[in-house]
């Protein structure tokens, strides 16, 4: 009964989702060329080949445009090349502005690179849509943008959230489960941390499907688990789940790509992001199984078939996002 309920959850959760537009962040990246030149990477979500988020980078009075912006759309983004000189370079105290931004849910993920190595990563909301530049960035700034970073992209990455959903469906007993989630804790930081310092490089595009394909799986098995209890996804979930836990730290590791790891502060960066993925993820797991625990009473309202509204809706999403994924290679 206790599944029904869930079922019955997710899948009003899953249709709000589904009609929303995704919010996805823009990137911002200044490069320092000279001791008063830099390159200028700027990224924002766009819907189609025409249509972008009205979201422009505002640097300080001093600087100059050296060569005129380059647009193209591409990918579902707009990005913009182009160099700029600012007298004396952006030293500290210098203040860097999005224009547009209070107007928005975007988040902007800036990265500032310095010829001495240093480099500053900060995230702008619509409540703090400038960041002034630093002498040299500090270990708690750097700390704090990749944890939260982390914590971002694990809860608002839905299709990590749907896998994790349907291990929950999967899986019965405590013990069971803690056990199937800790594997794919373990399995996913294994892959982000070999794949953000270089040692493994896939594809995004075919990693990107298989994930799509890893939860189709997943929502075929949750179907079936009554049927066939001897399965290897019954037998042994804690395996299925940190094979493709595998392949889910290869997609954690293409949402740090974008921003990098700040010189200096590679492991500290890098840690704080996999603490945040993960204090995503347990929190995700604790509010489920805690609404479920609120609400448990309830279930004997729901009919049986109720149980399999949720597998149903995870595998059509998946199964939607393989096909589009597939089309794309």
């Amino acid at each position: 009964m206790r599944r029904a309920l869930f079922s019955f959850i997710l899948s009003l959760a899953f249709v709000a989702q589904l009609s929303a537009h995704e919010v996805r962040p823009a990137y911002l990246q200044l490069r320092q060329t000279g001791a008063d030149t830099y390159d200028v990477f700027w990224k924002v979500p766009a819907i189609g080949d025409t249509m972008r988020l009205s979201l422009y980078v505002e640097l300080p009075p001093s600087c100059s445009n050296l060569v005129p912006p380059r647009g193209s759309f591409s990918g579902g983004a707009y990005t913009e090349l182009w160099s700029v000189t600012c007298p004396g370079g952006l030293s500290g105290g210098s203040t860097i502005r999005i224009s547009g931004l209070t107007a928005t849910l975007t988040d902007v993920l800036v990265r500032l690179e310095r010829l001495d190595g240093f480099t500053q990563v900060t995230r702008l909301t619509s409540s703090v849509p400038s960041f002034v530049v630093e002498a040299s960035p500090h270990r708690f700034e750097v700390a704090r943008t990749y944890l939260v970073l982390g914590i971002e992209h694990i809860l608002t990455g839905v299709d990590h959230l749907l896998f994790v959903s349907g291990l929950l469906l999967l899986v019965s007993g405590v013990r069971r489960l803690l056990l199937t989630v800790s594997a794919f804790t373990l399995s996913h930081t294994v892959t982000l941390t070999l794949a953000t310092l270089g040692f493994v490089h896939v594809p995004p595009a075919p990693v990107e499907a298989v994930i799509a394909l890893s939860i189709l799986f997943v929502a075929y098995e949750v179907l079936r688990k009554h049927e066939n209890p001897q399965g290897l996804a019954q037998r042994k979930p804690w395996l299925v789940a940190f094979s493709f836990g595998l392949l889910h730290g290869l997609g954690f590791a293409g949402g740090l790509s974008a921003a990098g790891l700040p010189a200096g502060h590679i492991p500290l960066a890098l840690g704080f992001f996999s603490a945040g993925v993960e204090v995503g993820h347990f929190s995700f797991v604790a509010v489920s199984l805690a609404l479920i625990a609120a609400v448990r009473h309830w279930t004997t309202k729901l009919p049986p078939w109720s149980s399999r509204i949720a597998p149903y809706a995870i595998g059509s999403v998946s199964a939607s996002w393989l096909i589009a994924r597939l089309a794309a290679f």
